[in-house]
């Protein structure tokens, strides 16, 4: 065999080994979840109050995250006052998203049930998913709400200081917060 077909012949393995593998579901392994809407971290993430990419619209558009502030407390030279003030929106935001996050994992769990039960119907399914979606979206705004909150609480250096600790670009994010007080 000449190299001219053997490449030829390896090629066409490669693409038959390709085609018979995306016949596999990316979802394969997952029917044993418990909830098989969610992994196991998505549920203990949702438990346990953590942002879960809730707060990413405000983040990454300046507005920073109690949570990371706390962690960059020193970086960002908080005062005393800077820090209670953050560590009060962060156990406001904490305590309404864990209640929340149970609220989602058992409207995802309710879902999953009516399908393994093969008890579902075009009513109940409209309902089950209405359900997580305000569940959704009543978390979304508890994680928006403090990024909003702890944007008040720094000033403009500060602000600037943590989009850059954290990695991100600084395009964009200059003189924008004009309604903060700041301190």
């Amino acid at each position: 065999m000449n190299i001219g077909m053997t490449a030829l012949f390896v090629t066409a393995l490669s693409m038959a080994g390709l085609a018979l593998a995306s016949e596999n579901s990316l979802y394969a392994g997952e029917e044993s979840r418990e909830i098989k809407a969610l992994s196991k971290s998505e549920i203990d993430g949702l438990l346990a109050g953590k942002g879960m990419g809730y707060g990413k619209a405000a983040e990454l558009n300046g507005y920073p995250g109690p949570a990371h502030v706390l962690e960059l407390g020193d970086e960002l030279s908080l005062t005393a006052t800077q820090r209670q003030e953050t560590e009060i929106v962060f156990a406001q935001m904490e305590t309404a998203a864990k209640a929340l996050g149970a609220d989602l994992v058992a409207a995802e769990r309710a879902l999953d049930q009516a399908f393994g039960s093969k008890k579902i119907d075009e009513s109940s399914l409209s309902e089950l998913v209405k359900n997580i979606g305000d569940a959704q979206s009543r978390l979304r705004v508890v994680h928006l709400r403090a990024h909003l909150q702890q944007t008040e609480i720094l000033n403009d250096q500060q602000i600037s200081k943590y989009m850059v600790l954290r990695g991100y670009s600084r395009d964009g994010h200059e003189n924008h917060h004009k309604h903060h007080h700041g301190r």
